[in-house]
């Protein structure tokens, strides 16, 4: 999955950017609070993105 559409499917579950690190950037989400880091890649694999989906309540 490529590294935009995964932030374009997290930005519309509501998350947002919390800081940007050297490797991975933060996202939280405010409904419950979770962070996961998100590689800075620009492709990511597939089994990653539906972890940090689901763990930010996105999917």
């Amino acid at each position: 999955m490529k590294r935009r559409d995964l932030e374009k499917r997290l930005r519309i579950a509501g998350c947002y950017l919390k800081r940007e690190g050297g490797v991975h950037s933060l996202w939280i989400n405010p409904k419950n609070g979770v962070i996961e880091a998100v590689p800075r890649h620009k492709e990511i694999k597939d089994a990653l993105a539906r972890k940090i989906l689901k763990s930010l309540d996105a999917e």
